[in-house]
């Protein structure tokens, strides 16, 4: 008899789909289903058609797709894997001793027959095994049959309303039940396959998802941290029809937040609850009720139903799930392949509330396992993985880390280990030290108390990681630890999202480009793990980003116009192009966990105070300089071009647009239209550019915050043209508003080249020697733009030759800057150190006054690249000024 699912993998159902679209490769290549069923058809003849325990080494690619597809049409039941867990193929072929081993050996996709028949008895009803455990290593399998699977997709395409037009795109791993739910509901109604193995946080996978018109998106938690750092609110997708997440618990206010978004952009948030037992899926969340309600799981599938076994409350407690996707049962040895339906219902292990309104809610968990990354990771397995290695520890956790108790741990050795095993970025993995593991009278690990241990603050350790990897993996995380001295280094963390700015950007560009040679151009959203991974990049004359290129030139350029080197001016007013252009490079950015206001005035003030009390401190010794020079406003009081306007035209500016992105509807038309909006900030001001005489009536005609406010603008666009016709459209901008608007010729030409060279040219080869102190300039320039003032006045008086006098100020400039960035992060440092004191003797109660302190200093507060509790706009903190 045929058996449901084999509806999804027929040949002749994909040939009833014809020419259709059916799937797109990694590589771009374009499948249809008719080529789709021949190409299964062809596995299923190497195959043979004695049934027998297949196991698959997937990856997300036509081949693994193929042989899944070919081996549960012809009733084999499948074993799938994942082929980059070595490991872990390797303890499943010794548990249940496949007849048949699929994986790509050397770049060829091999079928390994080991025997023509099956070794062990196998159910009939058996077609699918997976891990019910993420990849920690157990051999404990979920045994799905052909009816589960056919029905949970069913029940999937129905409410996600899949059509044959659709293009899901498969990022999720196929061994990942979530993953293999979106092919069997998507090829069950004749949609296409994305398949894709590349991040979300990288172009390509974005470059496919339009180029084939994606229709639909699909993430774990940790999936929307990372569309949050890659700007996904502001990104067009105009065929994009809804985005599903499963996996795991998503934060109640990021489900509020795309929900909204799905509104404002015209496609829908499903909110999926699941677990392998169920063959994926169990509940979702209808999206018309995700604003509302975002901490619900919703209602069962279509066929499933819910049970709440409570005691004396019928209305919360254990959440049974009855329904056809409920598994026949687990599998630990190959004599459980044999075995029949061993449940008809399945206990979830999670506490769940029956509201009202006939939603469910889930509120606790009551058993042992946590979901990291949408990977459910057993703790007790994980405590046997250590045990086995001879270190007793015990282990609990969130959704977001692993905690591992240990007796005099080998914090290195523990977390090296786990994350080879788990498969998941070692800095969620915390090792917490304790005198000896808390245990009850029954001899047992007390969990409970060790939780009490996880959540204390004295005991965490530093989350910079120290561990055995290839040298560009420690050196990667050595140049964050500098940047960012005392700052927590999650593997998933960004540039960014530490709250980067334009003098940290350049740091942190030199320094990795030390390390791994060249960057990719979206490096500041990529999360760290990534940057580890990077194959270095090595050229004799490697690149050096633009922006940090033309900021060194552009402060040169000022230092030695100003001594008489040479005469070639315009290189303040290309800063402040720059300006603009790193404007909405870093305080524009991660808008979905920002307002940008609150950035805009942090970057104010960034620039703002130390120049106010260099100034003030010159005012004390110069009779030039007064008050309203230290204020920044100079250019109202006495209108006349003086030699910090550059410093007092940028805070302005700044000023100015945080008032205005303070009103919400401006953000959101920011948000809608970055490039149109950047164009009508520039169009606006542009009659600053129709004073054409030099020294007007109201401050000097190119160095006044309302006559040069559309340079700061143009910049922005600059940065904004990310197409060929933007990019097209910016050049010609440049070309026609900058010549002309200088009375000096030299100075339209260094403006109009430097930004064309930014919108145009992502890097500039040199040499490898060159690429720190051109670097350390570029990152001094603000310090070198201050403090040259008071330098070559005096080294010209003592007639010291122009050359010598250009260095001396860079050299000043260097060292002031050296003394400040040391200054602020010893105290950076210092204040991490009192914090961390003053959480201990609030935690042993050996202060009063320092656990009031704690207790005040715990209420949410801005934190830079992380969002605030139900507060959609709480900031990453960047710095447009070109330093």
């Amino acid at each position: 008899m045929a058996k449901p699912a084999q509806t999804m993998s027929r040949v002749d159902a994909f040939d009833a789909f014809g020419e259709r679209l059916a799937v797109v490769g990694p590589d771009g290549t374009e499948i249809s289903y008719r080529g789709l069923g021949e190409r299964v058809e062809d596995m299923q003849a190497r195959l043979g058609a004695t049934r027998r325990l297949v196991l698959v080494a997937a990856s997300n690619d036509v081949d693994s797709l193929v042989t899944y597809l070919a081996a549960t049409g012809a009733g084999h039941p499948v074993l799938l894997a994942s082929a980059q867990d070595e490991r872990r193929v390797a303890a499943l072929v010794d548990a249940y001793d496949p007849d048949v081993l699929v994986s790509r050996v050397g770049g060829s996709w091999l079928v390994d027959e080991r025997r023509a028949h099956p070794r062990h008895a196998l159910h009939p009803d058996l077609a699918l095994m997976l891990s019910t455990s993420g990849s920690t290593g157990s051999p404990k399998l979920v045994r799905l049959s052909a009816a589960n699977l056919a029905a949970n997709a069913a029940a999937i395409a129905d409410y996600l309303d899949i059509r044959d037009s659709d293009r899901a795109a498969v990022s999720l791993p196929l061994h990942y039940c979530y993953g293999l739910s979106l092919v069997n509901s998507n090829l069950l109604r004749g949609a296409a396959l994305l398949l894709s193995d590349r991040s979300v946080t990288e172009p390509q996978f974005w470059r496919t998802f339009r180029e084939h018109g994606g229709t639909s998106l699909h993430g774990v938690p940790y999936t929307f941290e990372l569309l949050d750092q890659v700007g996904f609110p502001d990104m067009r997708l105009p065929d994009l029809r809804y985005v599903t997440q499963a996996g795991g618990r998503l934060a109640p206010h990021v489900v509020r937040r795309y929900a909204q978004l799905g509104e404002r952009r015209g496609w829908q948030l499903f909110v999926m609850y699941g677990q392998t037992e169920a063959t994926a899926r169990m509940a979702y969340l209808p999206p018309a009720l995700a604003a509302a309600h975002p901490s619900a799981i919703g209602v069962p599938i279509a066929g499933g139903s819910f049970e709440i076994d409570g005691s004396g409350d019928r209305d919360e407690g254990d959440l049974i799930f009855r329904g056809p996707g409920v598994m026949l049962g687990y599998a630990e040895n190959r004599t459980d392949l044999a075995a029949g339906r061993t449940v008809d219902h399945l206990r979830t292990g999670d506490i769940a509330r029956r509201r009202a309104d006939g939603l469910y809610e889930i509120v606790g968990r009551s058993s042992r396992f946590i979901k990291p990354f949408g990977l459910r990771i057993d703790l007790d397995h994980v405590e046997r993985i250590l045990d086995d290695e001879g270190i007793p520890a015990a282990c609990t956790g969130t959704d977001e880390e692993l905690v591992v108790a240990a007796v005099r741990p080998a914090t290195d050795r523990i977390r090296g280990l786990l994350a080879d095993r788990l498969m998941v970025p070692s800095g969620r993995i915390r090792v917490v030290p304790v005198p000896e593991l808390p245990r009850g009278e029954n001899g047992k690990i007390d969990h409970p108390a060790v939780e009490a241990l996880a959540r204390r603050p004295d005991v965490r350790v530093p989350s910079r990681l120290r561990i055995a990897r290839p040298p560009q993996h420690r050196s990667v995380y050595d140049a964050f630890a500098t940047v960012f001295p005392g700052e927590k280094l999650r593997p998933d963390a960004t540039f960014a999202g530490l709250g980067g700015d334009s003098l940290t950007y350049v740091q942190m560009t030199v320094a990795l480009q030390s390390h791994v040679g060249e960057l990719p151009p979206d490096w500041p959203v990529t999360p760290i793990e990534q940057l580890c991974r990077l194959e270095p990049r090595r050229r004799y004359w490697p690149l050096l980003e633009t922006g940090v290129v033309l900021r060194a030139v552009a402060i040169v350029l000022v230092v030695g116009t100003h001594i008489g080197l040479f005469d070639v001016v315009g290189g303040a007013h290309l800063l402040l192009g720059i300006a603009g252009w790193a404007f909405a490079r870093f305080v524009l950015t991660d808008r979905a966990t920002t307002t940008p206001s609150r950035a805009i005035v942090r970057s104010a003030a960034r620039t703002a105070v130390p120049t106010a009390l260099w100034i003030s401190w010159r005012a004390l010794v110069e009779s030039d300089v007064h008050l309203h020079n230290a204020l920044l406003i100079n250019s109202v009081v006495d209108p006349h071009a003086w030699g910090y306007w550059f410093v007092e035209t940028l805070v302005q500016t700044l000023l100015i647009l945080a008032v205005i992105f303070a009103i919400p509807a401006v953000r959101r038309l920011e948000r809608a239209h970055p490039f149109g909006f950047a164009v009508a900030v520039m169009v606006c001001a542009l009659p600053g550019r129709l004073f054409t005489d030099a020294g007007n009536e109201f401050s000097d005609r190119v160095m006044s915050t309302h006559l040069v406010l559309w340079l700061f603008a143009l910049g922005w666009v600059v940065h904004r043209a990310t197409t060929l016709n933007r990019r097209v459209l910016a050049a010609a901008l440049v070309v026609l508003l900058v010549p002309g608007f200088f009375a000096d010729p030299v100075r339209n030409l260094v403006v109009t080249a430097g930004l064309l060279l930014l919108l145009l040219v992502a890097g500039i080869p040199l040499p490898r020697i060159a690429h720190r102190p051109v670097g350390a300039v570029a990152a001094a320039s603000l310090a070198i733009y201050l403090t040259h003032y008071a330098v070559y006045p005096e080294l010209l008086l003592r007639h010291v030759p122009a050359l010598p006098a250009v260095l001396a100020c860079l050299a000043v400039g260097l060292g002031a800057q050296y003394c400040v960035t040391t200054a602020v992060r010893t105290g950076r440092v210092a204040w991490r150190s009192r914090s961390t004191r003053i959480r201990d003797m609030a935690t042993t109660g050996s202060c009063p006054r320092a656990t009031e302190h704690l207790t005040r200093a715990s209420r949410p507060v801005p934190r830079p690249g992380r969002a605030g509790p139900g507060d959609a706009g709480w900031v990453a903190d960047h710095d447009p000024m070109p330093q």
